[in-house]
């Protein structure tokens, strides 16, 4: 595969940067930069300069508010946003829920939901894993009973991302008690504000309350939002899961914090010499540079695919776990290459507005936060191990 950019492709890659120096605030790119927590309020305020533009959601079709990009196009955006600073789009709505409709669901649901996630109209959450339902995911237990034209829920969901400030959760329930786990399972669309929903905050490690436990009971959802058809929500679901996984692998913030840790270990001195050239450190550095450089081949190959009208297997699942294995040691190397200024964890430090007293380089305060919270990446999104599972199977045979 010929990884080298064409003319028109590095026309394009400029437009993408004077678009970033141009229409992304100083203030969400340094928050971004440090590591500083984002408000829902950032996040949305990125999402509409980028709709505005027709670059939310860049994988979409034309004809459902895609820019219609090639997939080297969209490579070149990824990579370019991360290199910005800017905010990560949030995934729940563009990047999974999004593709799904437009693969299974109906014409009218296409028609209501589509413009309502471009537009910021509808804040999306998942609700996928369970207390007893995580890796294994076809265990899960939230039924939804058909009474008439609703489906009526029991049960509960857990780690359920920015699920606090969700209008709206794409769900897996059981409708079909009686089938095998795969087989009794459904895509239901349901509102946060339905009565009987209650959203518990979960705080990680890091201080964060960025996943919730969300509570099912007896809660009506109508029927017109059940997505594809009953009992077949597990092919949606691992649909859906190609989508999350290939985003975890996140390869464009691999390589900007890449980039950051190289700026690290030149300016740390040990005995006299910089980081970099301490000959353990530098074999580590050379090792996440190489596999960096593979998983972009990768990367590209699974996004061809989805271009050519499929969708990722295997290689998503290659990506999730080589894309979270070097994110986990990129902040393990920055974390080690800051030292002593990476020990003191003050949480307030990671507050837009932090007037406080820093404690070495000014974003060393994030190393630590971000090293324990990048634990989470082999584990969320099908663990790493059943990943290994999955390509054994669709790969090998075994």
């Amino acid at each position: 595969m010929d990884l080298s950019f064409t003319p028109e492709e590095e026309s394009f890659r400029d437009e993408v940067r004077s678009f970033f120096r141009d229409k992304l605030p100083a203030r969400l790119s340094t928050l971004v930069r440090e590591g500083k927590r984002l408000r829902k309020s950032d996040m949305e305020e990125w999402h509409a300069i980028l709709n505005e533009r027709g670059w939310l959601a860049n994988h979409w079709p034309e004809q459902w508010g895609g820019p219609g990009w090639s997939v080297i196009q969209r490579f070149i955006f990824d990579n370019e946003s991360a290199l910005a600073h800017a905010p990560r789009v949030v995934p729940f709505g563009v990047n999974m829920l999004g593709p799904v409709l437009i693969k299974y669901g109906s014409e009218e649901q296409k028609k209501q939901w589509l413009p309502r996630i471009l537009d910021g109209s509808d804040w999306w959450c998942q609700g996928y894993s369970e207390p007893g339902a995580g890796s294994d995911l076809a265990g899960l237990k939230t039924t939804a009973v058909r009474k008439g034209d609703v489906y009526v829920v029991n049960g509960q969901k857990t780690w359920t991302t920015l699920g606090q400030h969700a209008d709206m959760i794409f769900c897996l329930v059981r409708t079909d008690a009686t089938a095998k786990k795969q087989e009794g399972i459904s895509f239901l669309l349901i509102d946060m504000k339905s009565p009987g929903i209650e959203v518990r905050p979960i705080t990680l490690i890091d201080g964060e309350q960025e996943v919730n436990e969300v509570f099912f009971t007896d809660v009506e959802v109508p029927v017109a939002n059940l997505v594809g058809e009953e009992n077949m929500g597990w092919t949606y679901a691992k649909y859906l899961l190609t989508y999350e996984r290939t985003n975890i692998a996140g390869v464009g913030f691999s390589i900007a914090s890449f980039e950051r840790l190289k700026e690290v270990a030149q300016m740390q001195k040990k005995g006299g010499r910089s980081l970099a050239d301490d000959p353990l450190f530098a074999a580590r550095m050379a090792r996440v540079e190489i596999d960096l450089a593979n998983m972009q081949t990768t990367n590209l190959r699974v996004l061809a695919a989805v271009a050519g009208g499929g969708a990722p297997g295997a290689e998503s699942s290659m990506l999730k776990i080589k894309g979270t294995e070097i994110r986990q040691e990129i902040t393990s190397l920055t974390r080690r290459a800051y030292g002593s200024y990476a020990a003191p964890y003050i949480p307030e430090a990671l507050e837009a507005g932090w007037n406080g007293e820093d404690v070495g380089p000014e974003d060393a305060a994030m190393a630590a936060p971000s090293y324990f919270n990048n634990r989470k990446l082999s584990i969320f999104g099908g663990s790493n191990e059943i990943q290994k599972n999955i390509i054994s199977k669709a790969i090998l045979g075994l």
